[in-house]
């Protein structure tokens, strides 16, 4: 069925390709990397990524940038197919270890598919996770190098951008270090058509393996487990910067889009916050402001760093504030390739909205259903729903889902959940209850939701955590990326320590969502004096 579909696209699209330059296409996706872990961001100054923020600058980034799942195997199989993954019978990381857990995923045109077809070279190097190593040639991808650890990469291609058998290639380079090298010699090789290359590293995920060349360039006081996943990311940023460099050499940039996404937010883990060991636990990794994490379907699990760059095409020093999605990716290469409209794509083609030819929000809502949690974005409102218990919060003005309106706002929060339900029939299982009660889900939403610290404090083996870019030490609480209490909040924040907290102080320096930070200072300033004060501390 691939095939035919294929060659439909072919026979159809064939003048235009040939009449029309296709720009080239670089995906860059990143593994349990929190919301906060990018300097351009703006929330801590311990992050090291000067290229990346460069690429930044360079082009938008995006606030409101989501994923489809908060784990890595759904959200790579709704990243690369263009679709919500539990369309395909796709829902968790088990999915991969089921009999026919992946078949619909198989069936499915990834983004390498139609591209491949559109006349693209395309290529992969680092993290798959949908699959056998070998099999990644039958997703439309010409060259492999699957390494995400010390053991030896599954590849066709050498880190020279030389054709080998497909087999084992041990190299003793870092993972990281390689999967940047063979991006930058698959560029060298097919700078003169058009390309499309899947970089995903491996990184921050556990286990922490920096080596020691990034790991010198963090000595500050920090948990062990911060130092390695800002090492990680590091190394990241050097790979990006030299894959930046080699597209200036061959004066590529201005014909190539590049997206740079995380696949989830961070795994704190609650309570493990500093575990010995490089291993299963927290991945030194941040989400704040946002509440939540990995495993989640609250904006600590699914908004990540999102970025899309292509100079001359899009104005760059843009941030934009419209939910978008990594559904996106996948439409927006398909039309940038010149293919027809494939109405299976549940995304949207950003290029018009970056460009300011299309105003307004690309999606009317965004949806995701991870086993028992559900959600739906729709403006300004998102409604949460998992374990038996109902959430909605206005995004505007508290992002940090700290404030649940379900009480004061019934009939809304009815009228999106069934919208929601309505949508979940789409799937496979269908239903907002297609799967049981589970403990994690009771555990996550206690702590981040609804505030029931049930688990003991951490002892942390650090008495500095990382600080806020205005140079404030961030809590214990914070630094485990859970929402701090009011108490925690405005003792923080009463800088001058006179029990009161000014709109000044609140904001604190930050020049990023103001208005999202203002509708937060506004819901503790509860009898409107234009201060908080102690008492009003809930």
């Amino acid at each position: 069925m691939k095939k035919l579909i294929l060659a439909a696209c072919c026979l159809f699209t064939g003048v235009a390709f040939a009449a029309t330059q296709k720009p080239n296409i670089i995906l860059i996706f990143t593994d349990d990397h929190g919301y906060a872990d990018l300097g351009c961001q703006g929330i801590f100054d311990d992050v090291k990524t000067p290229h990346i923020d460069r690429l930044a600058a360079s082009g938008v980034r995006m606030t409101n940038g989501y994923v489809t799942a908060p784990q890595c195997v759904p959200s790579r199989g709704g990243l690369l197919s263009g679709q919500y993954q539990n369309k395909l019978g796709l829902e968790s990381n088990n999915a991969a270890n089921e009999p026919g857990g992946l078949d619909g995923f198989n069936r499915s045109l990834t983004i390498a598919e139609r591209l491949k077809q559109a006349g693209y070279a395309t290529g992969m190097a680092g993290k798959w996770h949908l699959g056998p190593g070998p099999r990644i040639v039958d997703h439309g991808f010409d060259h492999v190098y699957y390494k995400n650890s010390a053991r030896p990469a599954m590849a066709n291609i050498d880190l020279d951008g030389n054709d080998r058998p497909l087999g084992e290639d041990d190299t003793k380079v870092y993972h990281i270090d390689a999967c940047s090298m063979v991006a930058c010699s698959f560029i060298e090789r097919y700078k003169d058509q058009p390309f499309f290359f899947y970089l995903a590293y491996r990184a921050p995920h556990v286990p922490l393996d920096a080596t020691q060349k990034y790991l010198e360039r963090f000595t500050g006081d920090m948990p062990e487990r911060r130092r390695k996943a800002l090492a990680m990311l590091s190394a990241v940023d050097d790979g990006v910067g030299d894959i930046m460099r080699t597209l200036s050499k061959h004066k590529l940039r201005n014909r190539t889009l590049v997206f740079f996404i995380g696949d989830n937010g961070a795994p704190l883990k609650i309570h493990k916050l500093d575990a010995p060991g490089d291993g299963a636990g927290w991945d030194g990794s941040l989400n704040d402001p946002m509440n939540g994490e990995k495993g989640m379907v609250s904006e600590g699990g699914v908004r990540v760093p999102y970025v899309v760059a292509w100079p001359g095409t899009i104005p760059g020093g843009q941030v934009y504030e419209h939910p978008v999605i990594s559904l996106d990716v996948a439409a927006t290469a398909n039309a940038l390739a010149g293919l027809p409209d494939d109405p299976l794509l549940d995304g949207v083609n950003l290029v018009p909205y970056l460009r300011g030819e299309k105003t307004g929000a690309p999606h009317e809502a965004l949806y995701w259903r991870w086993t028992n949690q559900a959600a739906i974005r729709k403006g300004k409102w998102k409604y949460l729903t998992g374990d038996n218990r109902q959430y909605l919060y206005d995004m505007e003005n508290d992002f940090e889902e700290m404030n649940n309106l379900f009480a004061s706002q019934p009939e809304l929060a009815r009228q999106m959940r069934q919208e929601l339900d309505k949508w979940t029939r789409t799937l496979n299982p269908q239903g907002l209850d297609a799967f049981g009660p589970s403990n994690a889900t009771t555990q996550y939403f206690n702590w981040y939701l609804d505030g029931k610290r049930d688990v003991p404090t951490p002892d942390i083996d650090s008495k500095s955590g990382p600080r806020r870019a205005s140079g404030s030490v961030i809590q214990a609480s914070a630094r485990r990326g859970n929402s701090p209490s009011d108490e925690e909040i405005f003792t923080r924040r009463d800088s001058d320590r006179n029990g009161i907290v000014t709109w000044d102080e609140f904001l604190n320096g930050r020049s990023e969502q103001v208005t999202a930070i203002r509708g937060s200072f506004d819901l503790r300033d509860l009898n409107k004096d234009g201060v908080w004060t102690r008492d009003e501390v809930k």
